[in-house]
Protein backbone atom coordinates (compact mmCIF):
# COMPACT_ATOMS: atom_id res chain seq x y z
CA UNK A 1 0.00 0.00 0.00
CA UNK A 2 1.30 3.44 -0.93
CA UNK A 3 1.59 5.71 2.12
CA UNK A 4 2.56 9.35 1.66
CA UNK A 5 1.64 10.92 5.02
CA UNK A 6 2.11 9.69 8.60
CA UNK A 7 2.01 11.22 12.08
CA UNK A 8 4.43 9.82 14.64
CA UNK A 9 5.99 10.62 18.01
CA UNK A 10 9.77 10.36 18.19
CA UNK A 11 11.50 9.96 21.55
CA UNK A 12 15.27 9.98 21.93
CA UNK A 13 16.85 7.81 24.61
CA UNK A 14 17.24 8.97 28.21
CA UNK A 15 20.78 9.37 29.55
CA UNK A 16 22.00 6.76 32.02
CA UNK A 17 22.22 7.70 35.71
CA UNK A 18 25.49 8.45 37.42
CA UNK A 19 26.28 6.31 40.45
CA UNK A 20 27.81 6.62 43.91
CA UNK A 21 30.64 4.13 44.41
CA UNK A 22 33.76 3.90 46.57
CA UNK A 23 37.17 2.44 46.12
CA UNK A 24 37.47 -0.53 48.47
CA UNK A 25 40.77 -2.37 48.28
CA UNK A 26 42.70 -4.26 50.87
CA UNK A 27 45.44 -2.27 52.59
CA UNK A 28 44.14 1.01 51.12
CA UNK A 29 42.36 2.67 54.05
CA UNK A 30 41.37 5.90 52.30
CA UNK A 31 39.54 4.80 49.20
CA UNK A 32 37.99 7.69 47.29
CA UNK A 33 34.84 8.13 45.16
CA UNK A 34 34.89 6.08 41.94
CA UNK A 35 31.30 6.32 40.72
CA UNK A 36 31.15 6.45 36.91
CA UNK A 37 29.03 8.62 34.63
CA UNK A 38 25.97 7.36 32.81
CA UNK A 39 25.95 6.82 29.05
CA UNK A 40 24.33 9.21 26.58
CA UNK A 41 20.87 8.27 25.32
CA UNK A 42 20.49 7.24 21.69
CA UNK A 43 19.56 9.96 19.21
CA UNK A 44 17.08 9.62 16.32
CA UNK A 45 18.21 10.46 12.78
CA UNK A 46 16.24 10.59 9.56
CA UNK A 47 18.09 9.60 6.39
CA UNK A 48 17.02 9.39 2.76
CA UNK A 49 17.25 6.13 0.84
CA UNK A 50 16.48 5.99 -2.90
CA UNK A 51 15.35 2.38 -2.49
CA UNK A 52 12.50 3.38 -0.14
CA UNK A 53 9.47 4.24 -2.34
CA UNK A 54 7.03 5.50 0.30
CA UNK A 55 6.36 5.98 4.02
CA UNK A 56 4.78 2.53 4.30
CA UNK A 57 7.31 1.50 6.95
CA UNK A 58 5.81 4.04 9.37
CA UNK A 59 2.14 3.27 8.72
CA UNK A 60 1.59 1.19 11.86
CA UNK A 61 4.14 2.89 14.07
CA UNK A 62 2.90 5.68 16.35
CA UNK A 63 5.83 5.89 18.77
CA UNK A 64 9.51 5.33 17.94
CA UNK A 65 11.89 5.22 20.89
CA UNK A 66 15.69 5.19 20.75
CA UNK A 67 17.67 3.15 23.29
CA UNK A 68 18.39 4.63 26.70
CA UNK A 69 21.92 5.09 27.96
CA UNK A 70 23.15 2.64 30.61
CA UNK A 71 24.00 3.73 34.18
CA UNK A 72 27.61 4.16 35.24
CA UNK A 73 29.48 1.64 37.32
CA UNK A 74 32.09 1.46 40.01
CA UNK A 75 35.82 1.93 39.40
CA UNK A 76 35.03 4.95 37.16
CA UNK A 77 33.24 2.81 34.57
CA UNK A 78 31.13 4.88 32.21
CA UNK A 79 27.76 3.50 31.15
CA UNK A 80 27.27 2.36 27.55
CA UNK A 81 25.73 4.92 25.19
CA UNK A 82 22.30 4.15 23.79
CA UNK A 83 22.28 2.91 20.19
CA UNK A 84 21.46 5.58 17.63
CA UNK A 85 18.15 5.05 15.82
CA UNK A 86 18.37 5.72 12.05
CA UNK A 87 15.05 5.91 10.19
CA UNK A 88 15.09 5.78 6.39
CA UNK A 89 12.67 7.92 4.39
CA UNK A 90 12.20 8.42 0.62
CA UNK A 91 13.58 11.43 -1.21
CA UNK A 92 10.98 14.19 -1.26
CA UNK A 93 9.91 13.77 2.37
CA UNK A 94 8.90 16.87 4.32
CA UNK A 95 9.30 16.78 8.11
CA UNK A 96 6.74 19.02 9.83
CA UNK A 97 6.15 19.86 13.47
CA UNK A 98 2.72 18.42 14.18
CA UNK A 99 1.57 21.26 16.45
CA UNK A 100 2.94 24.34 14.69
CA UNK A 101 3.03 23.03 11.13
CA UNK A 102 6.58 24.36 10.75
CA UNK A 103 8.72 22.56 8.18
CA UNK A 104 11.70 21.22 10.12
CA UNK A 105 13.51 19.67 7.16
CA UNK A 106 12.98 19.00 3.47
CA UNK A 107 14.69 15.91 2.07
CA UNK A 108 15.36 16.60 -1.61
CA UNK A 109 18.55 14.60 -2.22
CA UNK A 110 20.13 11.20 -1.72
CA UNK A 111 21.83 10.24 1.58
CA UNK A 112 20.74 13.40 3.41
CA UNK A 113 20.66 13.15 7.20
CA UNK A 114 18.80 15.15 9.82
CA UNK A 115 19.22 14.80 13.58
CA UNK A 116 15.65 15.25 14.71
CA UNK A 117 15.85 14.13 18.37
CA UNK A 118 19.02 14.34 20.42
CA UNK A 119 19.65 11.80 23.14
CA UNK A 120 19.81 12.93 26.78
CA UNK A 121 23.16 13.42 28.50
CA UNK A 122 24.28 10.86 31.02
CA UNK A 123 24.30 11.74 34.72
CA UNK A 124 27.49 12.33 36.67
CA UNK A 125 28.92 9.88 39.17
CA UNK A 126 30.19 10.96 42.57
CA UNK A 127 33.78 11.04 41.27
CA UNK A 128 32.91 14.26 39.41
CA UNK A 129 32.00 16.03 42.67
CA UNK A 130 35.30 15.38 44.42
CA UNK A 131 37.11 18.56 45.49
CA UNK A 132 39.79 19.61 47.98
CA UNK A 133 37.07 20.48 50.45
CA UNK A 134 34.84 17.51 49.69
CA UNK A 135 36.93 14.37 49.54
CA UNK A 136 34.02 11.95 49.94
CA UNK A 137 31.02 13.27 47.96
CA UNK A 138 27.93 11.17 48.32
CA UNK A 139 26.21 12.79 45.35
CA UNK A 140 25.37 11.72 41.78
CA UNK A 141 22.97 13.05 39.16
CA UNK A 142 20.33 11.29 37.03
CA UNK A 143 20.53 11.17 33.26
CA UNK A 144 18.60 13.76 31.28
CA UNK A 145 15.55 12.90 29.21
CA UNK A 146 15.99 12.73 25.44
CA UNK A 147 14.18 15.09 23.09
CA UNK A 148 10.59 14.26 22.17
CA UNK A 149 8.92 15.51 18.99
CA UNK A 150 5.55 14.93 17.42
CA UNK A 151 5.99 15.19 13.67
CA UNK A 152 4.20 14.62 10.42
CA UNK A 153 6.11 13.06 7.55
CA UNK A 154 4.70 14.06 4.17
CA UNK A 155 6.00 12.67 0.90
CA UNK A 156 6.05 14.72 -2.28
CA UNK A 157 7.38 12.59 -5.11
CA UNK A 158 10.33 14.00 -7.01
CA UNK A 159 9.93 12.99 -10.66
CA UNK A 160 11.20 14.27 -14.01
CA UNK A 161 7.77 13.81 -15.61
CA UNK A 162 4.32 13.87 -14.01
CA UNK A 163 1.39 12.33 -15.93
CA UNK A 164 -1.89 14.00 -15.07
CA UNK A 165 -5.36 13.61 -16.50
CA UNK A 166 -8.98 12.74 -15.85
CA UNK A 167 -9.89 9.17 -14.82
CA UNK A 168 -9.60 6.71 -17.73
CA UNK A 169 -7.64 9.14 -19.89
CA UNK A 170 -5.04 6.43 -20.51
CA UNK A 171 -2.21 7.56 -18.22
CA UNK A 172 -1.42 4.06 -16.97
CA UNK A 173 -1.47 2.62 -20.49
CA UNK A 174 0.90 5.37 -21.62
CA UNK A 175 3.09 4.67 -18.59
CA UNK A 176 3.33 1.00 -19.50
CA UNK A 177 4.32 1.85 -23.08
CA UNK A 178 7.06 4.38 -22.34
CA UNK A 179 8.58 2.58 -19.35
CA UNK A 180 7.85 -1.04 -20.41
CA UNK A 181 6.75 -1.79 -16.85
CA UNK A 182 3.35 -3.48 -16.32
CA UNK A 183 0.89 -1.36 -14.36
CA UNK A 184 -2.73 -1.94 -13.40
CA UNK A 185 -5.02 -0.97 -16.28
CA UNK A 186 -8.81 -1.13 -16.22
CA UNK A 187 -11.81 0.42 -17.97
CA UNK A 188 -13.27 2.01 -14.88
CA UNK A 189 -12.70 5.30 -13.02
CA UNK A 190 -9.84 5.52 -10.52
CA UNK A 191 -8.09 2.38 -11.71
CA UNK A 192 -4.94 4.06 -10.40
CA UNK A 193 -5.43 4.63 -6.68
CA UNK A 194 -1.80 5.38 -5.83
CA UNK A 195 1.02 7.08 -7.76
CA UNK A 196 3.14 4.74 -9.87
CA UNK A 197 6.84 5.41 -10.43
CA UNK A 198 9.06 4.02 -13.15
CA UNK A 199 11.90 4.96 -15.50
CA UNK A 200 12.16 5.57 -19.22
CA UNK A 201 15.43 3.84 -20.09
CA UNK A 202 18.00 5.25 -22.47
CA UNK A 203 21.23 7.26 -22.46
CA UNK A 204 19.87 8.99 -19.37
CA UNK A 205 16.97 7.65 -17.34
CA UNK A 206 13.80 9.72 -16.90
CA UNK A 207 11.69 9.13 -13.80
CA UNK A 208 7.96 9.17 -14.60
CA UNK A 209 5.15 9.49 -12.04
CA UNK A 210 1.64 8.38 -12.94
CA UNK A 211 -0.66 10.47 -10.74
CA UNK A 212 -4.19 9.17 -9.93
CA UNK A 213 -7.03 10.75 -11.89
CA UNK A 214 -8.05 14.32 -11.16
CA UNK A 215 -11.67 15.45 -11.41
CA UNK A 216 -13.37 18.81 -11.14
CA UNK A 217 -13.29 19.89 -7.48
CA UNK A 218 -10.20 17.86 -6.64
CA UNK A 219 -8.72 20.86 -4.81
CA UNK A 220 -11.83 20.72 -2.59
CA UNK A 221 -11.13 17.07 -1.74
CA UNK A 222 -13.53 15.58 -4.28
CA UNK A 223 -12.81 12.29 -5.99
CA UNK A 224 -9.46 11.10 -4.68
CA UNK A 225 -9.07 14.61 -3.33
CA UNK A 226 -5.99 16.77 -3.05
CA UNK A 227 -3.94 14.02 -1.37
CA UNK A 228 -2.10 13.34 -4.62
CA UNK A 229 -1.99 16.86 -6.04
CA UNK A 230 1.09 17.41 -3.88
CA UNK A 231 3.02 14.88 -5.96
CA UNK A 232 2.73 17.11 -9.03
CA UNK A 233 4.52 19.99 -7.31
CA UNK A 234 8.01 18.53 -7.71
CA UNK A 235 7.70 17.12 -11.21
CA UNK A 236 10.05 18.94 -13.58
CA UNK A 237 7.60 18.82 -16.48
CA UNK A 238 3.90 17.97 -16.75
CA UNK A 239 2.21 15.75 -19.31
CA UNK A 240 -1.53 16.39 -19.65
CA UNK A 241 -3.15 13.20 -20.93
CA UNK A 242 -6.47 13.97 -22.64
CA UNK A 243 -9.01 11.43 -23.92
CA UNK A 244 -10.05 12.73 -27.37
CA UNK A 245 -12.49 9.90 -28.05
CA UNK A 246 -15.35 11.90 -26.51
CA UNK A 247 -16.04 9.10 -24.04
CA UNK A 248 -19.42 9.59 -22.29
CA UNK A 249 -19.98 12.69 -24.46
CA UNK A 250 -17.22 14.58 -22.67
CA UNK A 251 -15.53 17.48 -24.44
CA UNK A 252 -11.73 16.94 -24.44
CA UNK A 253 -11.13 20.69 -24.41
CA UNK A 254 -13.29 21.04 -21.31
CA UNK A 255 -11.30 18.26 -19.64
CA UNK A 256 -8.09 20.14 -20.35
CA UNK A 257 -9.53 23.36 -18.91
CA UNK A 258 -10.72 21.54 -15.79
CA UNK A 259 -7.25 20.06 -15.21
CA UNK A 260 -5.57 23.45 -15.53
CA UNK A 261 -8.19 25.05 -13.30
CA UNK A 262 -7.70 22.45 -10.56
CA UNK A 263 -3.92 22.82 -10.64
CA UNK A 264 -4.23 26.59 -10.49
CA UNK A 265 -6.59 26.38 -7.51
CA UNK A 266 -4.11 24.13 -5.72
CA UNK A 267 -0.97 26.12 -6.59
CA UNK A 268 -0.46 28.66 -9.37
CA UNK A 269 3.27 27.82 -9.39
CA UNK A 270 2.46 24.44 -10.96
CA UNK A 271 1.16 26.11 -14.12
CA UNK A 272 4.56 27.74 -14.66
CA UNK A 273 6.17 24.35 -15.30
CA UNK A 274 6.98 23.23 -18.87
CA UNK A 275 4.27 20.94 -20.24
CA UNK A 276 3.14 18.80 -23.14
CA UNK A 277 -0.40 17.77 -24.04
CA UNK A 278 -1.02 14.19 -25.11
CA UNK A 279 -4.21 13.64 -27.10
CA UNK A 280 -4.83 9.97 -26.49
CA UNK A 281 -7.16 7.36 -28.03
CA UNK A 282 -7.02 8.74 -31.58
CA UNK A 283 -7.82 5.22 -32.76
CA UNK A 284 -11.31 5.35 -31.21
CA UNK A 285 -14.45 5.99 -33.24
CA UNK A 286 -15.40 9.67 -33.27
CA UNK A 287 -11.97 10.81 -32.08
CA UNK A 288 -11.09 12.56 -35.36
CA UNK A 289 -13.74 15.26 -34.94
CA UNK A 290 -12.80 15.94 -31.30
CA UNK A 291 -9.11 15.99 -32.24
CA UNK A 292 -9.69 18.58 -34.96
CA UNK A 293 -11.78 20.77 -32.63
CA UNK A 294 -9.16 20.55 -29.87
CA UNK A 295 -6.30 21.57 -32.17
CA UNK A 296 -8.31 24.48 -33.60
CA UNK A 297 -9.17 25.91 -30.16
CA UNK A 298 -5.97 25.03 -28.31
CA UNK A 299 -4.66 28.30 -26.75
CA UNK A 300 -0.96 27.34 -26.57
CA UNK A 301 1.77 26.48 -29.07
CA UNK A 302 0.74 23.62 -31.34
CA UNK A 303 4.24 22.12 -30.94
CA UNK A 304 3.20 21.00 -27.45
CA UNK A 305 0.43 18.75 -28.83
CA UNK A 306 1.03 15.04 -29.42
CA UNK A 307 -1.83 12.92 -30.84
CA UNK A 308 -1.22 9.28 -29.87
CA UNK A 309 -2.83 5.92 -29.33
CA UNK A 310 -1.22 4.53 -26.20
CA UNK A 311 -3.02 1.21 -26.66
CA UNK A 312 -1.61 0.70 -30.17
CA UNK A 313 1.71 2.41 -29.49
CA UNK A 314 1.18 5.08 -32.17
CA UNK A 315 2.97 8.41 -31.73
CA UNK A 316 4.94 7.26 -28.67
CA UNK A 317 8.45 7.79 -30.09
CA UNK A 318 8.04 11.53 -30.90
CA UNK A 319 6.48 12.08 -27.49
CA UNK A 320 9.38 10.42 -25.64
CA UNK A 321 11.87 12.46 -27.69
CA UNK A 322 10.07 15.69 -26.73
CA UNK A 323 10.01 14.63 -23.07
CA UNK A 324 13.77 14.03 -23.14
CA UNK A 325 14.37 17.41 -24.73
CA UNK A 326 12.30 19.21 -22.10
CA UNK A 327 13.78 17.33 -19.15
CA UNK A 328 17.36 17.99 -20.23
CA UNK A 329 16.86 21.56 -21.47
CA UNK A 330 18.61 24.22 -19.30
Amino acid sequence: MFTDSVKITLRAGKGGNGVVAWRREKYIPKGGPVGGNGGTGGSILLKTDVHVPSLEGFRNRRLIHAENGMPGGGNLRKGRNGTECVLTVPCGTLVKDLKSGEVLFDFTGENQEYLICKGGKGGKGNHCFKSPTNQAPNTCTPGLEGEVKEVELELKLIADVGLIGMPNAGKSTLMSKVTHVPVKIGAYPFTTLYPNLSYIQGPSRILVADIPGIIEGAHLNKGLGFAFLRHIERSSILIYVIDVSGFEERDPLDDFRVLMSELKAYSEEILKKPFLVVLNKIDQEGAEEHLHNFIQNYPFAKETLFPISAMLGEGIAPLVAAMRQLVHSP
